[in-house]
């Protein structure tokens, strides 16, 4: 298939979203958001087909599916967008030059955005508002176990688009065949910036592959360390939320590090997971310690393979740690730079984990649950980039905005 046509309309309607104003914008999003709700049974429907398809205790199950809250959730998502202000056009600095030439840095879009994800079909609707608000066409690759999802959430914002008059290349769905991601892959000219969504195994193809700048959404291997002066009530809810919120997300918990001297205090820690079903990997001397109270059926020995494994179940590892230091060497080798956090009292303890550890997002005493666009106040997001260039962390409206230099004179020319 020749796919280059779907490439030179998306780079055609980028032209067509310059000049739309700020109400028209909203007022497409807010309507995108009442026509999903009001096409509720349809898109499940759709959703049906995918999952049936798909075994349940696959990771990618829960993220694949839609119920009608999720779906509310969605079109509520886009709605904050319609509530958030637009970088567009912001001046971020301003100077005339001694020669009287008038500088201005601002915020203009980077122009068309694709973006590969696999199970998650809420991403067709969060990129395109995201994309929408700040002036940017979204190429949407989404993988075949949610094709016909896709579809259907895709089909709803283009007729709204028409509705408006709005050009309905802004959202461009490729077909779901793997040749349409090698041709993203190589879209030079058309596609401005590249945003994998995924698995480990994707991000690490399309950062490999692509001849476009890729912006890394990483997957989360996410720690978080009981300190010696925790505090047990905090972390038995902290530790219980981070796992077992939602599973399959990359904020969820994968591995806690624990002080040895608090080992007494691990049953209790972790005894709200056993409620839950998850299964732990400990290590020898934590295995030991929950021999007597955690269920048998779900107590294993760890292996060097369960850390830095991003579980995406309900599986967790434990370890036990000597000191502060080990635990943070433990969490500099494993880390995916996503999500981690300390539960603690000792504000020095504290102040230097936040300091020390290298990730996108890096937390005291509070659940890594909330490495989220809408939570961070941004909306919905359209990745969390683990990456340094450009965007860290929750990436919303000003990540998706680059910046140009209008430059005004008055028949100045350099000597």
């Amino acid at each position: 298939m020749n796919y280059s046509i779907y490439f030179e309309n998306a780079k055609k309607a980028a032209r067509h979203l310059i000049n739309l104003s700020k109400e028209k914008v909203n007022a497409v999003l807010s309507d995108v958001a009442e026509t999903l709700i009001q096409n509720t049974s349809i898109i499940l429907q759709e959703n049906e087909k995918d999952l049936a398809k798909m075994p349940v205790d696959d990771p990618k199950y829960d993220r694949l599916k839609l119920t009608s809250q999720r779906i509310l959730d969605i079109a509520n998502d886009i709605k904050n967008v319609v509530n958030l202000v637009s970088p567009l056009n912001e001046v971020l600095s301003e100077k005339i030059l001694d020669n009287g030439l008038n500088l201005k840095k601002i915020r203009v879009p980077l122009g068309v955005v694709g973006v590969i994800y696999e199970a998650r079909p809420n991403v067709t609707a969060d990129v395109f508002s995201l994309c929408f608000k700040t002036g940017n066409v979204a190429v949407l690759k989404g993988g075949s176990d949610a094709e016909s999802s896709n579809l259907a959430m895709a089909k709803v914002i283009q007729m709204v688009l028409k509705k408006h008059g709005i050009n309905p290349d802004v959202l461009t769905l490729l077909p779901a065949e793997r040749s349409a991601t090698e041709a993203l892959l190589n879209a030079r000219g058309f596609v401005d910036v590249l945003i994998p969504r995924g698995s480990q195994s994707l991000i690490n193809y399309v950062r490999e592959n692509s001849k476009i700048p890729v912006i890394e959404t990483g997957a989360g291997i996410v720690h978080t360390y009981f300190d010696e002066s925790g505090d047990l009530e905090k972390g038995k809810a902290i530790i219980l939320n981070a796992k077992t919120r939602r599973v399959s997300v990359c904020n969820a918990l994968d591995c806690v590090l624990i002080h040895r001297n608090r080992l007494n205090d691990l049953p209790a820690l972790l005894m709200p997971l056993a409620e839950k079903k998850v299964a732990l990997f400990a290590d020898e001397i934590s295995f030991e310690m929950l021999q007597s109270s955690y269920p048998s059926s779900l107590l294993n020995r760890a292996t060097e393979d369960h850390f830095g494994t991003e579980f995406l179940s309900l599986k967790m590892a434990v370890k036990v740690v000597n000191h502060f230091d080990e635990a943070i060497n433990h969490i500099a080798h494993y880390s995916s730079k996503h999500s981690e956090a300390i539960i603690s009292e000792n504000a020095e303890n504290m102040t230097n984990f936040l300091n020390l550890v290298d990730a996108a997002a890096v937390y005291a005493n509070a659940s890594t649950g909330f490495t989220d666009g809408a939570q961070f106040g941004l909306g919905a997001e359209i990745g969390i980039s683990t990456q340094k260039l450009h965007a860290r962390g929750p990436m919303g409206l000003e990540e998706l905005t680059s910046y140009k230099w209008v430059v005004r004179g008055d028949g100045q020319v350099r000597k």
